[in-house]
């Protein structure tokens, strides 16, 4: 009975860990390694529950960020995004800025699911443009 509840116990902190690590940082907080100050920092999971989003390998992008292509890996890849304080993130779907646009200001965007893009679209892997800049 002891090592059942060993088990269990090692469960849960796995399940207390994997969901910690997958919690969106909050705007006022993101920085890169280096300490700098960044603009947004794009996800490439989200969840169902807002607390399992912004997981996966995440791209930080420096103020100010004028970027036509998107690097190929994160093209139509993003699925979750954060917004520093005091900044702006214009996304596109299309390259060279073109398309559907949408803006994203200071704040968390749990699921860009949720983010509508056109008539019946969303902005879930669809941004392959951006522009951001921080005041």
């Amino acid at each position: 009975m002891g090592g059942s509840r060993a088990l269990l116990a090692t469960l849960l902190l796995m399940v207390l860990v994997s969901g910690a690590l997958a919690l969106c940082p909050q705007p006022v907080v993101l920085r890169d390694v280096n300490g700098v100050r960044v603009c947004a920092r794009l996800f490439e999971d989200s969840d169902v529950l807002y607390d399992r989003c912004c997981g996966g390998g995440f791209m930080d992008i420096l103020s100010p960020a004028d970027v036509p292509s998107i690097e190929r890996f994160w093209n139509d890849r993003t699925s979750s995004l954060v917004v520093g304080p005091r900044c702006e993130l214009t996304v596109w779907n299309k390259i060279n800025k073109r398309g559907y646009r949408r803006k994203f200001r200071t704040g968390i965007q749990y699921r860009l699911e949720e983010s509508g893009k056109g008539l019946f679209g969303n902005w879930d892997n669809s941004i392959t443009s951006y522009y951001c800049s921080c005041s």
